[in-house]
């Protein structure tokens, strides 16, 4: 079953501005893209049907534990997965559930 994948006005705005630092991200990006639409419950369950991925930025050559996080909404009955936040590790360490809620908030 194929997955469509919706991104909100905040992700769309993180990913240019990480995506402007480190110019590899926009092809591990579409790796994401396309992983996610085969697999969307990948990555480290968190409340509210969402889910922390690790990606590794390339151009930044520190893997996935350096790398950046992407947080995932996963809706089953209508088969879409909404691209919620991504950050940079070392800028950002974790997002409060307050945060996640607020970005919820972008889907209804």
């Amino acid at each position: 079953m194929s997955y469509n994948v919706v991104t909100i006005p905040p992700f769309d705005r993180q990913l240019k501005r990480l995506a402007k630092k480190f110019p590899s991200l926009k092809t591990e990006y579409a790796n994401l893209i396309e992983s996610l639409e085969l697999e969307p419950t990948q990555g480290t369950a968190m409340a509210n049907s969402c889910y922390k991925i690790r990606v590794a930025i390339k151009s930044k050559g520190k893997g996935k534990s350096g790398g950046a996080r992407v947080i995932t909404h996963v809706q089953v009955v209508e088969n879409n997965v909404f691209l919620l936040a991504i950050y940079d590790k070392s800028e950002q360490e974790d997002i409060s559930d307050k945060e996640i809620g607020y970005l919820l908030s972008f889907i209804n």
